[in-house]
């Protein structure tokens, strides 16, 4: 599965596209490589998305074509999530 579906299936980010624009900016990485919005993911793997004031880092736990929103989470692990300051 590419990743920015992943992120929209898994609701990390709201809207396809908007995964897809990070993606293209270089703001995801696929077990610390830099990743484009249609590399694809497996399970195992760790997605680091670096949202303008947050730095998250997932394991995926699940691949699935859709998902109700009270499952989502169980798409992934959260492995850390850090604020950033803007100085």
């Amino acid at each position: 599965m590419r990743v920015d579906k992943f992120l929209k299936i898994s609701r990390i980010v709201k809207r396809r596209p908007v995964a897809k624009a990070m993606g293209d900016a270089g703001r995801i990485e696929i077990n610390n490589q830099i990743a484009k919005a249609s590399t694809p993911v497996e399970v195992g793997d760790y997605v680091t998305i670096y949202f303008g004031n947050k730095i998250m880092t997932v394991q995926v736990a699940d691949l699935r074509q859709t998902t109700k929103k009270m499952e989502a989470a169980e798409l992934y692990r959260i492995i850390s999530e850090k604020s950033v300051e803007n100085n």
